[in-house]
């Protein structure tokens, strides 16, 4: 199976932001008050799904919203300083250029995620941004509303367990990278559709679209 549209998660995916959410978290620790973690603590989260995280820094569900927001307002402050992952561009303007239809479905603002980009934002054919912890199932589902093509031919690209429970949930198909937060041996025993080691790996899962 080749796709025709592909969905990228941002954080972990494009964007290289291990340090700056460590960083922020432990921020957001001490302002919300749930468990601040070393750099040790935080690697040993990458086995975990995102409600086992959440149980184990001990965070109310109902405090989530909240933090939700402060980790955004976060992020656009700190735009500048993102990092793509190298490959990046290259890879989301062969798609372009190939016909392949993108979107970026992310829980940080489209604003910041757009300054983070800079001039590889126009490869981008819709952002649906701000997605909660466990609503990107929604926003995947008005991507594909906006594609205008069957789910089938989606593939939805991030690098945790809940980017892979998402995609199921809209009925497309998940691809995960070995280079996110999450550890890649345990994004496979997950079964996504794809795994991709390397970003030249991700161009090939896709052909361009028939409209």
């Amino acid at each position: 199976m080749t796709y025709e549209f592909a969905i990228f998660d941002f954080d972990g995916t494009l964007a290289d932001t291990a340090e700056w959410f460590m960083a922020a978290s432990n921020v957001a620790a001490a302002r919300f008050g749930f468990r601040q973690l070393s750099v040790e603590e935080f690697k040993g989260l990458r086995a975990m799904g995102s409600r086992e995280i959440i149980a184990h820094l001990g965070v109310p569900m109902w405090k989530l919203p909240r933090i939700a927001t402060f980790m955004r307002q976060e992020m656009a402050g700190r735009s500048d300083a993102i990092r793509l992952f190298t490959g990046v561009p290259e890879m989301l303007a062969e798609l372009k250029s190939a016909g392949v239809g993108i979107a970026v479905v992310s829980s940080n603002g489209e604003a910041a995620i757009r300054k983070a980009l800079g001039e590889t934002a126009a490869a981008i054919d819709v952002f649906e941004c701000g997605a909660t912890l466990f609503g990107k199932a929604q926003h995947f589902k008005k991507v594909v509303k906006f594609a205008g093509i069957d789910p089938s031919r989606m593939l939805a690209i991030g690098d945790e367990a809940r980017d892979i429970e998402a995609a199921r949930t809209a009925r497309i198909a998940a691809g995960a990278v070995g280079w996110g937060y999450a550890d890649p041996t345990f994004l496979k025993t997950l079964g996504p559709d794809r795994f991709f080691d390397r970003m030249d790996e991700i161009m090939p899962a896709f052909r361009a679209g028939k409209g």
